[in-house]
C-alpha cells in the first residue's frame, strides 16, 4: 500500500472485515448444505451443484460482495446515516443492500449456472433457468442466507463506528487484554472560550457545534496517524506511536492541519454559531500503561505521569501567549527545521515537583 495516503489505507484496513466476513460465513452455508445433502442436489431443476468450478466462483463471489458492501458501508452509507439512530440506520441500510443483491443474483446466477452446466451465457435455457430459480424456494433461502452475513456486517459496522476502528481491532485481538507498557505522544487539545460560547447558546446548539468541530479535525487527525484516545466535552486527545507521532513530525503537523481546517470553514462556523472557533493544545510524550479497565463497561484505558502533565502544559497555553505548547522532551527528538520553537523557561507544573521546560511552536 505505499504511496496510498493514510486515509486509504485505513479506509482499506475498515473495509477487508466485512470480505472476511462474508467469505467466512459463505463457508458455514457451503459446509451445512453440503453435509445435509451429502452433496447431491435435490432441487437441480432450480438450484447449482457444488462442483470445484463452482465452489471457487463462490468464494470469489462472498470475497466481492463482501469488500463492495465494506466499501459502499465506509465511504458513503456510514456518512449518510451519521444522524440516524441504529434502529434506522441497520434498516435502512438492509433494504438497500437487499435491492443491490437482488441485482448482484440476477447478473452472477447465470454465470454460476454455465460454470454448473457448460451452457452459453446466451442460451436460451440459461435464462429460463434463472426465472425458475427466482420463482422458487431455493430463491428465499438464498436471500436469508444472503441476510445473515449483511446483519453481522451492519452490527459490525455499527460497533466499530462507535468504538473507534483501533480500539475495535484491539478489543477482538485481545492486544490490551493484558496491561502493556508503551511510549506515547499526547496532544490535549481545547476549545478556547467554550464557556462562554456554551452559554451564549444553549447545550442544544452548542453541542451541535461539537459535532461539527470535533467532524473537521477528523482528516487531519487520520492524515497525521493519529488516534482519538477521548472527547471530553469540548476538549479531545489525540494519542500517537511514539514513531508515528515522530515521523514527519506528524504530532505537531496534525496542530497545524486543525488549525487550517478550520480556519477554511471559520466563515460557515460563524455563521451557523455566530461565534469564531478557537482552540490551544499541549503535546508531550511518556511511557503509560495501556489495558482493558472496567466493570460494568470495557473500554481501553491509558495511565501515567504523561497524560496529568501534558494536561497541565496546555492548561498554561493562555498564560503565555501562545496556542501550542510542548515540552522539550518532546520537541528534543522531532525533526528540525519545519518549526519555530520559543522557550518559555522552565516551569512548576501544577501538582508536580520538578519543572518543566516548555517550548511555544509556530510554523
Amino acid at each position: 500500500m505505499i504511496g496510498l495516503t493514510p486515509k486509504t489505507k485505513r479506509n482499506i484496513s475498515r473495509i477487508i472485515p466485512f470480505g472476511v466476513i462474508w467469505v467466512l460465513c459463505g463457508w458455514v452455508t457451503i459446509i451445512s448444505e453440503i453435509g445435509l445433502t451429502r452433496n447431491v442436489n435435490p432441487n437441480p431443476d432450480t438450484d447449482i451443484s457444488f462442483t470445484i468450478p463452482v465452489l471457487i466462483f463462490a468464494n470469489i463471489a462472498n470475497l466481492m460482495v463482501g469488500l463492495l458492501v465494506g466499501a459502499l458501508e465506509v465511504v458513503y452509507l456510514e456518512k449518510r446515516f451519521a444522524f440516524h439512530t441504529l434502529r434506522a440506520k441497520i434498516f435502512y441500510k438492509f433494504i438497500i443492500y437487499l435491492i443491490l443483491f437482488l441485482f448482484i443474483i440476477v447478473v452472477l446466477y447465470p454465470v454460476a449456472f454455465s460454470l454448473d452446466t457448460g451452457a452459453g451465457m446466451l442460451d436460451v435455457e440459461t435464462w429460463n433457468q434463472l426465472g425458475r430459480f427466482l420463482n422458487s424456494v431455493s430463491f428465499a433461502t438464498t436471500l436469508f442466507q444472503l441476510s445473515v452475513p449483511l446483519f453481522v456486517c451492519l452490527i459490525y459496522a455499527a460497533v466499530s463506528e462507535n468504538l473507534g476502528h483501533h480500539v475495535f481491532l484491539n478489543f477482538f485481538t485481545g492486544k490490551y487484554h493484558k496491561p502493556v507498557v508503551e511510549e506515547r505522544i499526547f496532544m490535549f487539545l481545547d476549545m478556547k472560550s467554550s464557556t462562554t460560547i456554551a452559554e451564549s447558546l444553549g447545550h442544544v446548539k452548542y453541542f451541535n457545534l461539537l459535532r461539527d468541530y470535533y467532524d473537521l479535525m477528523s482528516d487531519p487527525i487520520i492524515d497525521t496517524l493519529g488516534e482519538v484516545y477521548q472527547y471530553i466535552g469540548d476538549e479531545i486527545v489525540v494519542s500517537w506511536d511514539l514513531d508515528k507521532g515522530i515521523q514527519n513530525t506528524n504530532c505537531i503537523r496534525c496542530f497545524f492541519d486543525i488549525r487550517d481546517s478550520l480556519s477554511a470553514n471559520q466563515k460557515k462556523l460563524q455563521s451557523k454559531y455566530g461565534h469564531e472557533i478557537d482552540f490551544k493544545a499541549g503535546i508531550h510524550f511518556g511511557e503509560v500503561t495501556i489495558g482493558e479497565i472496567g466493570a460494568l463497561k470495557k473500554e481501553i484505558a491509558f495511565t501515567g505521569d504523561v497524560l496529568n502533565t501534558t494536561a497541565r502544559i496546555q492548561g498554561l497555553c493562555n498564560q503565555y501567549g501562545t496556542s501550542l505548547l510542548i515540552s522539550s522532551k518532546l520537541k528534543d527528538i522531532l525533526p528540525q527545521g519545519r518549526y519555530i520553537f520559543e522557550n518559555k523557561g522552565n516551569i512548576s507544573l501544577k501538582g508536580r515537583v520538578k519543572t518543566e521546560e516548555l517550548y511555544s511552536v509556530s510554523r
